[in-house]
Formats: structure tokens, C-alpha cells, sequence
């Protein structure tokens, strides 16, 4: 049996039972330590999903994506890092490929950290093209080299060094249907009006027109979204709707939502 890599993994998660078990599957072996921090409320069974599988389990309060997981990094005991998400997992390619990775110590010299590409799941198909793909994320790093930042929910991994490129695919399973991908729009729309209202921004309605009309050609047409089908146009049509909906917000700050008295009658 091949012994597991200096790599400890790294998992902040909510109530997540439905779908940590693949991430955690999929990390089996590989790492020689799995660390998870969990919602301090959650009581739907994802701690005792995560203690089968071998994780650490660390209940805290709620900190906001950045705070909790530089928390879940602060408590690794390894030299090198893996950052995951309960919606995500390695696929076999990217296993073998950190495997070798690791094989080589030379590769690992003058390396800080590595990215990787992350492929979505969407309505029965892989998504290839379009904003989508390769979105590459940067999850594997040497302790100490990096820390998490950014802004919530949209945290950024920020590294001292130089970063690798690896090519194997971090799968996402973040959307399991239509509904649940829509029903995230409110949440990210809410936290991006605090930001706008932060940087003291103002309401302009054409740029949020091209703003909102060049999100859709750009990942249908010159990122070739039409390539994944139908499933390629509908993202394409509900990112521009979502970039629409989320600047769209601030309008409504601006000028209430309340309606309006009513009309007078026409003489």
C-alpha cells in the first residue's frame, strides 16, 4: 500500500452530509492528515460522516469563508497543504499527478504552490468551455507560504512564491439542479451590495447594461460556452443575468423598495 504524502487537507464545511463523504473519499490515502472545521450549529450528521472517514473535527462559530479557513490552516501539522471543498474532489487524474508530483522532490523545488483546473458538474454534463472552465484554483500549497484572502464570500488564495501549474481536474459538484444554483443569487447579490455600499459606489444604469450584455458573449461565443450545448447558452444567459441582478441591488437601495403612493387620477 502506497503511504500517504506529507499533505494535510483542509475543509471548512456547514451542513454538508449529502456531499463531503465524496470529498473526503476522494482525498483517502493521499493525505496523511484530513482536517475539518465545522459550523458549530450543524446537526445533520456531516460529523460523524467526516470521523468515519478519518477527518479531524473542529466545531467553531461562523467566521466568514476567509477567517474559517485560515482557522482549518492554522491547525495543520503537515508541510504541504491542500485546500477542499465539501462540493468538491479530486479526480483520479489529479490523485495520480500529485502522487508523482510528490515522487519527484525535485519538481516541488522553488515552488510555492500549484493549480489546478476545476470542472463543473451542470444538468447531467461536464462544462469544458465558456466562464467556467478552466477556472483554475490555486489549493495546493507548502505550509507558511500562503494564507487565505480576499474578499467574502470570493476568497482568494494569496502566495509568497512562485505557482506550478498542474493539469489533472478538481471536480465541482456545486450545483446539483437548476434550483439550487439560482437560489444563490440572493445570498451573493446581498453580500455584494454591503461591498458596493463599502467602497461608497455609484449607480450607473449603462454600465451595468454593457456590464451585464458582455458577460454573456464572453463566455458564450468568445469563451465557447455554445460548445457544451444547451447547458453552455443557459450559463451564459444566467451569469449575465446574475452580474444584472446583482448590481441591480444597489438600484433598489438607492431608490427603495417600497411601492410607490398611488397615482393621481387623470383629470
Amino acid at each position: 500500500m502506497t503511504p500517504p504524502l506529507p499533505i494535510s487537507v483542509c475543509l471548512i464545511s456547514g451542513a454538508e452530509a449529502a456531499r463531503i463523504g465524496r470529498a473526503l473519499q476522494s482525498v483517502n490515502g493521499l493525505a496523511a492528515e484530513i482536517i475539518v472545521v465545522l459550523n458549530q450549529e450543524v446537526q445533520d450528521g456531516t460529523e460523524e460522516i467526516c470521523q468515519r472517514l478519518g477527518a479531524k473535527i473542529y466545531r467553531e462559530p461562523w467566521k466568514g469563508h476567509i477567517g474559517q479557513k485560515n482557522s482549518a490552516v492554522q491547525k495543520a501539522t503537515q508541510p504541504w497543504i491542500l485546500g477542499l471543498d465539501a462540493d468538491e474532489a479530486l479526480s483520479e487524474g489529479l490523485q495520480n499527478e500529485i502522487r508523482s508530483l510528490f515522487a519527484e522532490p525535485t519538481r516541488l523545488d522553488g515552488q510555492s504552490a500549484f493549480s489546478f483546473p476545476r470542472l463543473t458538474a451542470f444538468c447531467g454534463r461536464w462544462i469544458r468551455h465558456g466562464d467556467w472552465y478552466p477556472d483554475r484554483q490555486i489549493r495546493l500549497w507548502r505550509a507558511g507560504r500562503a494564507k487565505w484572502g480576499g474578499t467574502d464570500p470570493h476568497d482568494k488564495l494569496l502566495v509568497e512564491g512562485a505557482v506550478g501549474r498542474l493539469r489533472g481536474d478538481l471536480l465541482h459538484y456545486s450545483n446539483p439542479s437548476i434550483t439550487s444554483y439560482l437560489q444563490k443569487y440572493p445570498y451573493f447579490a446581498d453580500l455584494y451590495l454591503q461591498q458596493q455600499l463599502a467602497r461608497g459606489e455609484q449607480w450607473s444604469a449603462p454600465a451595468v447594461i454593457v456590464r451585464s450584455v458582455w458577460r454573456f458573449f464572453r463566455g458564450y461565443l468568445f469563451r465557447l460556452g455554445f460548445l457544451d450545448g444547451y447547458p453552455g447558452f443557459y450559463i451564459a444567459c444566467s451569469t449575465a443575468y446574475g452580474t444584472l441582478f446583482r448590481h441591480t441591488r444597489l438600484y433598489e437601495h438607492l431608490h427603495g423598495s417600497e411601492p410607490p403612493p398611488p397615482p393621481r387620477a387623470r383629470r
